[in-house]
């Protein structure tokens, strides 16, 4: 008999009840965090027609659209029509495009959801993936944006990660300097595309994805010379002098540092040349990179023209994206492969008598607000406690015909091997005292 490929699907993963719950514990975290600024959840479908997604992710976000082919009598064509959502922020525009009049405004929102790609995966990618995002719509008043960046820090130092830095910039600097170095208007995607890359190619990187994608000489001459300075912002600021959307935007972003002020765990600089490749954005935009991880960590920006394109005007909204998986991964080597406790109190199965009263004694402690595994299998204690052990469940409660003849229960503190035999109407109280110290 032929067997089935047991592993998951390419570019997708299962997660294991410890991992599970790290994630939980993580999301119950974030939740806290985003409900503490006066965010609200929302949630929508896991997929949306394709047109709500094409043409807002740039021509790279574009292709990585997982699309869904018509079914039934289409199903032949190799037609789709429907695509699995790419990100949080477009599904938030049409919701607001068609609940507009319902909400209150501005709106404030968090949603903490999974998002596909259709990516080629490969070690730390991969095409199904939970996405955390914060948004306020129907504001144009920079608060608005230092209060998401205000927000995303306070997520990640109730998370434990300080050591964060938060890179800031606006597209309207980026629009002010692509004009000062003489970029065609034309080819102003072109150009934020390859800058936005520095990071990962370096400056001579850059140069040539610029050359290849058309740009003049003189102006990527120009612009890998600042690259390669040392005193880059200060080039950035003597270019964006000669421009008036430059200087607004860089206004903006010193509004914006003044506005945010110290932030929690993290701090903030104007970063000259961070683009952000998504092409929604119109204003300030920021990324957040961690000192133990060499990748972005949280994003976001200002795109007051994206729910326009559902509605037919403008809407000013702006808003931030945890990355959550990586965040995860620094929590997981910061926690050094120690696994949460599955609950707190394991009651075990002495015999076959006492069946009825263990189940009665766990639900008696589940009552009094314990978390109490109840073993469902059968074997020996020996083979019970192994099993506590295996899901770090620190106590186990014993209770055999002697203890329930003489109502009194024993409490075995699996991590130091000791045992204590207490009364019945004690064991609450005991084991509440074993779980604090």
């Amino acid at each position: 008999m032929a067997t089935i490929d047991a592993n998951p699907a390419s570019g997708t993963r299962d997660f294991l009840p410890a991992e599970v719950t790290r994630r939980e514990q993580a999301f119950a975290t974030i939740r806290r965090a985003f409900q503490g600024h006066g965010f609200e959840p929302l949630d929508t479908p896991a997929f949306e027609r394709l047109e709500v997604l094409t043409g807002k992710y740039g021509e790279e976000g574009d292709q990585l659209i997982f699309k869904i082919l018509r079914r039934g009598e289409h199903e032949a064509t190799g037609e789709a029509d429907l695509a699995l959502r790419y990100d949080l922020t477009v599904p938030l525009a049409r919701v607001v495009a068609r609940y507009g009049s319902q909400l209150p405004m501005p709106f404030k929102r968090y949603h903490i959801a999974p998002v596909w790609r259709a990516d080629r995966p490969g070690k730390g990618r991969y095409r199904e993936f939970f996405q955390c995002d914060v948004d306020t719509v129907g504001s144009d008043s920079l608060v608005a944006d230092a209060a998401t960046i205000v927000a995303v820090a306070d997520v990640l130092d109730a998370l434990g990660l300080s050591g964060f830095r938060v890179q800031l910039n606006s597209r309207r600097a980026l629009a002010g300097l692509i004009e000062a170095y003489g970029v065609p208007p034309e080819l102003e995607g072109e150009a934020l595309t390859a800058l936005d890359k520095l990071d990962k190619v370096g400056a001579e990187g850059v140069a040539r994805e610029l050359v290849d994608r058309g740009l003049p000489t003189a102006a990527v001459d120009t612009l890998v010379a600042d690259l390669g300075s040392g005193d880059l912002e200060g080039r950035v600021r003597e270019r964006l002098a000669a421009s008036d959307e430059g200087r607004a935007g860089l206004a903006e972003v010193d509004e914006l540092v003044a506005l945010t002020g110290a932030l929690p765990g993290g701090e903030l600089a104007y970063s000259p040349v961070l683009a952000r490749g998504l092409s929604y954005y119109t204003g300030p935009v920021f990324e957040v990179v961690h000192d133990d991880l060499a990748a972005t960590i949280a994003a976001g920006g200002r795109y007051d023209g994206l729910i326009g394109m559902f509605q037919g005007q403008d809407v000013p909204a702006t808003g931030g994206s945890l990355g959550i998986e990586r965040i995860l991964l620094l929590l997981e080597q910061a926690a050094e492969g120690r696994a949460a406790p599955g609950a707190d109190v394991l009651v075990t199965l002495m015999d076959d008598d006492g069946r009825a009263d263990a189940l009665r004694l766990a639900q008696r402690l589940r009552g009094e607000g314990l978390r109490v595994d109840l073993y469902a299998g059968r074997g020996k204690l020996g083979k019970q406690l192994k099993y506590a052990d295996r899901r770090a469940i620190p106590l186990a409660v014993i209770r055999g015909a002697e203890e329930r003849d003489a109502g009194r229960v024993a409490v075995k503190d699996l991590a130091s091997g000791e045992q204590d035999t207490v009364a019945e109407d004690e064991l609450v109280a005991h084991l509440r005292r074993a779980l604090e110290a």
